[in-house]
C-alpha cells in the first residue's frame, strides 16, 4: 500500500521533528519524511493541512477480553476502537477466559487479530498459571507463540518467590514484568480511595500505602535479579516516588500512568457513577498532582490506557457490586491533550513521546517512530477539532467522559500504510444517510 500523508505538521520526538512536511509510505513502510514530497500516479493522498501528524500511538495495557468475554468486547471491536482514538498498536492483557497462560491461547489471540483486527496487536503472557498466583506459567512457550511481555493484571504476585523467579526468568527471554501492585489484603473489600470522600460516602476505602508496599518489594526484586520491571497504572505518590529513586539508581524500571488518573480524583466518585469505579481508584489531589509533575519530570515514562470494558448490564449496578475498570482507547489521546498540553504542563511533542515514542521503546515494538525504514503506523490528528462522544465503537460504554466534547479530533489512522480509520470519510457517509432517513420518517408518517 502506497501513501502520502501531505501538508501537515509532523511532530516524531523519536527523530526531533517539529515542522510541516509529507509522509511517503510505500509498502506499508515509511520511506521519505520531508517537504514537498509528491506522489506517484494512483497514489492514494490525505490531505493533513491543519492538523499534527505523528508516529501511532501505542497502548501497553488493553483488555480485549477475547477469548471468553466476546459480550464486552473483541478483538475486531477492541481494535476498531482503538485506531478511532489514533493507536496503531496494542498490547493485549492476560486476563481473558481462559487466561492467556498458554501457547494455544497465544497462538488464537495473534490468528483471530491477524484475521479481524484493524490495529497491531500483542499478547501479554500470564505471570501465573490460572492467574492463580501458585506457579509459573510457561514463559518461554508463551515467548516463542508471540507475548511480548508478562502479567497477572487484575491481580497482584503477592508471593514474593514467584515474582523474583518472574523477574529472573524474563530477564533471560528480554522483556519486561508488568506489575499490578495491590497489597490485596489491604484492599480487600475497598471500592475507593481511602481518604476524605471514602469517609464522607461511608463506602470502604484502600490506602495509598497498598500500591506503594508491593512498588518498593518489587524494586528490590529488580536489584536482586536483574529483570526489567514495568509498574502498570501508577497511581499514587509514595509509588511515584519509589519509582523515582529506583530510576536513579539505573535498576531497568519503568511506570505507566492512564489517563483518568490525571484528570480525575476521588471526589467525582460522589456521583457513585459505576464509571468512576476502577482499579487502582481514583485518587486525592495531591496524588493526581504528584503524577502530573513525574510527568513533567520524566519520572513516568508513557501513558497507557488500562481499557477495561465491560457490559452495561454489569455496570448497571450499585456502586459496590460494580466490577472496576473503565474504556479509554478512542477518549486517551483527547483527554490528556486537555490535562497535559491545553494547560501547558508539557508540550504536544512530550505527549506523543508519552503515548507512541516510548511506549514502543519500553516493550522493544515496532513502531513509534517515523524514521524511513520504519513501519508505515501514523495518527492524523485535528489538535484545534473536537470530539463529542456520544457513543463508541467500543462494544461498552463504561467511559466517565461519555457525553462530553473533548478537544482533538482524530482524522486518520494509518496501519502499516492502510488507512483503517478516517473521520472525514465517516462523515460523508453520515451525511448520506440523514436525508434517507428524514425520507424514511415521512414515508411512514
Amino acid at each position: 500500500m502506497n501513501l502520502l500523508i501531505a501538508n501537515g505538521r509532523v511532530v516524531d520526538p523519536s527523530q526531533n521533528i517539529d515542522r510541516v512536511a509529507d509522509v511517503l509510505i510505500e509498502d506499508g513502510i515509511v520511506a521519505k519524511v520531508g517537504p514537498g514530497l509528491k506522489a506517484a500516479k494512483g497514489v492514494e493522498t490525505i490531505d493533513a493541512s491543519g492538523c499534527v501528524v505523528v508516529p501511532g500511538l501505542v497502548d501497553l495495557h488493553t483488555h480485549l477480553r477475547e477469548p471468553g468475554q466476546e459480550h464486552k468486547e473483541t478483538i475486531r471491536t477492541g481494535t476498531t476502537a482503538a485506531v478511532a482514538g489514533g493507536y496503531t498498536s496494542v498490547c493485549a492483557m492476560a486476563n481473558t477466559t481462559p487466561p492467556n497462560d498458554e501457547r494455544p491461547v497465544t497462538e488464537m489471540i495473534v490468528a483471530e487479530a491477524q484475521r479481524n483486527g484493524v490495529c497491531r496487536v500483542y499478547p501479554i503472557g500470564a505471570v501465573s498459571k490460572g492467574l492463580a498466583g501458585g506457579e509459573l506459567a510457561e514463559m518461554a512457550d508463551l515467548r516463542g507463540a508471540g507475548c511480548v511481555a508478562f502479567s497477572d493484571d487484575g491481580k497482584p504476585v503477592t508471593n514474593s518467590k514467584l515474582m523474583r523467579a518472574a523477574l529472573d526468568y524474563a530477564r533471560m527471554l528480554g522483556v519486561p514484568v508488568v506489575a499490578h501492585e495491590e497489597d490485596c489484603h489491604l484492599a480487600e473489600g475497598a471500592v475507593m480511595h481511602e481518604g476524605y470522600y471514602s469517609t464522607l460516602l461511608g463506602m470502604k476505602g484502600v490506602p495509598a500505602a497498598g500500591e506503594e508496599i508491593l512498588t518498593s518489594r518489587d524494586i528490590h526484586l529488580v536489584e536482586l535479579t536483574g529483570g526489567k520491571l514495568h509498574v502498570a497504572h501508577l497511581s499514587t505518590h509514595g509509588a511515584v516516588e519509589a519509582v523515582r529513586r529506583a530510576k536513579s539508581r539505573g535498576l531497568p524500571v519503568t511506570c505507566e500512568v492512564t489517563p483518568h488518573h490525571l484528570a480525575l480524583t476521588d471526589e467525582a466518585v460522589q456521583s457513585f457513577s459505576t464509571s468512576l469505579k476502577m482499579n487502582p481508584p481514583l485518587r486525592s489531589e495531591s496524588h493526581r498532582l504528584a503524577l502530573i509533575e513525574a510527568i513533567k519530570d520524566g519520572t513516568i515514562d508513557a501513558i497507557a490506557t488500562d481499557h477495561a470494558p465491560h457490559h452495561p448490564d454489569e455496570k448497571r449496578v450499585e456502586f459496590d457490586l460494580a466490577p472496576f475498570g473503565i474504556i479509554g482507547l478512542e477518549t486517551a489521546f483527547a483527554v490528556c491533550y486537555e490535562i497535559l498540553v491545553k494547560s501547558k504542563a508539557i508540550k504536544l511533542a512530550q505527549l506523543v513521546d508519552l503515548m507512541s515514542c516510548r511506549p514502543a521503546k519500553i516493550f522493544n515494538l515496532p513502531g513509534g517512530t517515523l524514521k524511513p525504514g520504519s513501519a508505515g503506523d501514523v495518527a492524523v490528528i485535528d489538535v484545534d477539532g473536537s470530539t463529542e462522544f456520544a457513543s463508541f465503537r467500543s462494544r461498552s460504554m463504561n467511559s466517565p467522559w461519555r457525553g462530553r466534547t473533548l478537544p482533538t479530533r482524530v482524522v486518520a489512522t494509518v496501519v502499516g500504510g492502510v488507512v483503517r480509520h478516517d473521520a472525514r470519510a465517516d462523515a460523508k457517509e453520515g451525511e448520506k444517510a440523514r436525508p434517507k432517513a428524514a425520507k424514511a420518517r415521512t414515508a411512514r408518517r
